[in-house]
């Protein structure tokens, strides 16, 4: 269940009262999670219990008023405490809670400083490697004493000492801790009615029963006389300095970042006020403050915690406030019902806690995104080393990894036939690939002609100059050097341009900003290095240097251009397609090569059912003259079912302006050309799509064009397949015209009113039935 907007100051009572209808039930439930939590999370960490209470306390009441991430929930986090254990075996409670002080006032520090964003740039598989590698340190401790024994002092012990605490199990413990994780188990898997109520709050509920009950003689909780007795100072440390202030700054940063991301993860579950980072680091640093000053355990927001109030319904901040208050009169009214609870039941609840820490959703995730060894060494170095080191190291892992995907490229000399070799170079070409690159050119034959294949959008002073040295050194030697660039780098056009390195240099930059399109949409002359012609009029013939056997070269090119590029880009989204095509639209547009419908559409194989001619000429139903656009229509209305057909015109059609010339002389183009006469008819009579057109600015002969396309959707009508297909509204006509000087759509919606910008607006997201998404 979302939650709605989060109300403002300014919103009258009466909005509150009725906010409070859903606070109130959603903190009864966060309060029920968070007890049991509490004090499972308190005797793991080996900290007094009411410990655990007091932070619940304090995460709700202090945090609620002042944080900035209105429906979370915060308090003692499992995420701590492996951290707070190694510091209490160190130091002591005291000194503990004095560490709690200082890195609350260090959060403070960082949201004051509105440094908390810097906390996100953190990889997210540090993240979850961290949360795992505390996970599987829990798990292990726990189980311990879920068999009836007491934890080890590290993973390792625990994990070497598991075979012999399973020889010796302690009957009446164990039963206890077993059952409590397999309730918590099968819980999520129980009718919705029966898991209204939380699963922990059942199963340390029935486990204390069973024992009282049972007169059970498990190891049970152990309290002083009071709460108020329970609560204790901050002690300075006795030296070790340097440890106390590491300490301090682990804290901190742990409880920052797992802080920052349960808000970030928060956000995205309601529709209400979005967090305020800074504001929530603020929140919690004077929480830990307070907490760490009378004894409480350090404090972060708990995404377990903040997604049940969620669903549990709250409105606002309010609900978190009142689990607070609800756990602090739990704590005053019913503080020797603690006394009877189970040790083995609260490290049956932390082992699941623990285990579910471990997300093996994350694991395929990080693996498709290449970051799974980030996850893996983190959290060995977590469970072997300890938190603070193993956080370090995934970091540093991290960055190591980030600098060599960035700064090194890969290069592979490949021998192509007896004389030629290929040398596709891949990703960023920076000084430290030169040692790579250095090696596959020593593998390069004197005298051999060799194509260096540039797929870069970046090269720095050192690749350049070594790249370039070895060209001239080949080329003098009697070899040959054709550098194909692929990417943005620019290489080529410096080494054509010659003049002196600081010129070069500035034309590869000048190049690099003039190549913003992937080659699959580059025109051959750019990418293939012709020399542009003069640039023809639509009737005008083709220049005299343009000879055959050049273009069937360049044509050639394209087709290897594909089979070495793009066929396996394309390959996966062709194989669903081999059986079938089930296209979204049929468009009919003029054969005029400057007009790409794949390009215009941002689309690609099975998405358009393209149907050229001269003119994008739409001949009336039953014509003998020509029934190929016809038959077209027939199979793609009525066989493919097409739910768009789009007639789209475009500026300077050499066809229009044969009409409007009428220079044609009797042949096949002529009687092609015969049905726009009724366009040409409209345009004499003054159509308003003309008079419009003509006050934008546009030609005679761009008008006519306009005109054609209404009167192409106006014959379209007539097919008897169409019109009944329109008006079911299983069809949609669209008209559209291009204008090929400025490469704007233009939009027919109203005839009366002319063509209209498709306008610039950001692509609108689809959602697809959920039988489609697979696919």
């Amino acid at each position: 269940m979302k939650a709605s907007t989060q109300p403002h100051p300014s919103i009258p009572l009466q909005q509150r009262l009725r906010d409070l209808r859903y606070d109130v039930p959603a903190s009864l439930v966060v309060f029920l999670v968070a007890v049991p939590l509490s004090l499972g999370i308190a005797v793991a960490s080996g900290a007094p219990v009411v410990a655990g209470l007091i932070a619940a306390v304090l995460g709700g009441i202090v945090v609620g008023f002042l944080g900035g991430a209105p429906l979370q929930v915060s308090g003692p986090a499992a995420g701590l405490t492996v951290i707070v254990a190694e510091l209490i075996d160190t130091f002591g409670w005291g000194v503990t809670c004095l560490i709690t002080v200082a890195a609350g006032l260090l959060q403070i520090l960082f949201g004051v400083s509105r440094l908390a964003r810097v906390a996100l740039a953190i990889s997210p598989a540090v993240v979850h490697g961290m949360l795992a590698g505390v996970g599987l340190t829990i798990v292990a401790s726990q189980l311990h004493v879920v068999l009836g024994g007491s934890a080890g002092s590290s993973f390792v012990d625990n994990l070497s000492d598991l075979p012999t605490q399973i020889a010796g199990l302690h009957g009446e413990a164990t039963l206890l801790g077993l059952g409590v994780i397999a309730l918590l188990i099968i819980w999520p898997r129980l009718p919705r009615r029966v898991r209204a109520i939380p699963g922990p709050l059942i199963a340390i509920g029935a486990a204390t029963a069973i024992a009282v009950f049972t007169g059970s003689d498990a190891p049970r909780v152990e309290l002083p006389g009071s709460i108020l007795s329970s609560l204790s100072l901050p002690v300075l440390p006795d030296g070790r300095w340097s440890a106390f202030a590491v300490g301090v700054i682990t804290i901190a940063l742990v409880a920052s970042v797992e802080t920052l991301a349960s808000a970030v993860a928060t956000d995205g579950m309601h529709t209400g006020r979005r967090a305020n980072l800074d504001r929530e680091l603020i929140g919690q640093g004077t929480a830990n403050t307070i907490s760490g000053a009378i004894g409480g355990l350090p404090i972060t927001g708990v995404i377990v915690r903040s997604t049940t109030n969620i669903n549990a319904g709250a409105r606002t901040r309010t609900s978190a406030i009142l689990h607070g208050v609800w756990v602090l009169v739990f704590s005053a009214l019913l503080f020797s019902v603690i006394e009877l609870v189970p040790l083995a039941a609260l490290a049956g609840l932390l082992v699941h806690v623990g285990a579910k820490l471990i997300n093996l959703g994350h694991l395929r995730r990080l693996r498709r995104h290449g970051e799974l060894l980030v996850y893996l060494v983190t959290v060995a170095a977590v469970v072997v080393l300890n938190l603070l080191e193993g956080v370090l190291i995934g970091l540093t892992l991290t960055a190591a990894i980030t600098l060599y995907r960035v700064m090194i490229s890969s290069v592979r000399a490949e021998q192509v036939d007896a004389s030629t070799w290929r040398l596709p170079v891949h990703g960023r070409l920076s000084f430290l690939s030169i040692p790579r690159l250095a090696h596959e050119l020593g593998r390069v034959p004197a005298g051999s002609d060799v194509v260096i294949e540039l797929v870069t959008d970046y090269l720095d002073h050192a690749a350049y100059e070594h790249l370039h040295g070895w060209i001239d050194r080949h080329r003098a030697a009697g070899g040959s050097v054709h550098v194909d660039e692929i990417g943005s780098a620019g290489l080529d056009s410096t080494l054509r341009g010659g003049g002196d390195l600081r010129s070069q240099l500035r034309r590869r930059e000048a190049s690099a900003r003039s190549t913003p399109l992937p080659r699959w949409f580059t025109p051959w002359s750019f990418w293939q290095r012709l020399e542009r012609p003069a640039e023809p009029t639509a009737l005008d013939p083709l220049p005299p240097d343009r000879h055959a056997d050049e273009s069937l070269a360049v044509v050639l090119n394209g087709f290897r251009e594909y089979q070495l590029r793009s066929k396996e880009l394309v390959r996966p989204h062709l194989a669903g397609l081999a059986m079938g095509q089930r296209p979204r639209a049929m468009w009919i547009t003029c054969g005029d090569s400057r007009v790409v419908p794949n390009v215009l559409t941002s689309s690609g194989p099975g998405d358009l059912f393209t149907v050229r001619n001269i003119g994008n000429l739409i001949p009336p139903p039953h014509s003998e003259a020509d029934t190929s656009v016809a038959s077209a229509i027939e199979f793609a209305v009525g066989r493919l079912e097409v739910p768009v057909l789009v007639v789209c015109g475009h500026s300077g059609c050499g066809a229009m302006q044969a009409v409007h010339e009428q220079a044609i002389d009797d042949g096949p183009l002529h009687s092609w050309l015969h049905p726009a006469a009724s366009t040409r008819a409209r345009w004499q009579a003054g159509d308003p799509i003309a008079r419009r057109a003509a006050a934008d600015g546009y030609s005679e002969v761009d008008q006519l064009a306009m005109i054609n396309v209404d009167q192409g959707l106006r014959t379209l009508r007539s097919y008897d397949l169409v019109a009944d297909a329109v008006a079911t509204g299983r069809l949609h006509l669209v008209g559209l015209f291009f204008d090929i000087g400025s490469g704007d759509l233009l939009l027919l919606d109203d005839p009366a009113a002319g063509f209209e910008s498709v306008g610039s607006h950001p692509t609108q997201p689809m959602r697809v039935a959920p039988d489609a998404s697979a696919g």
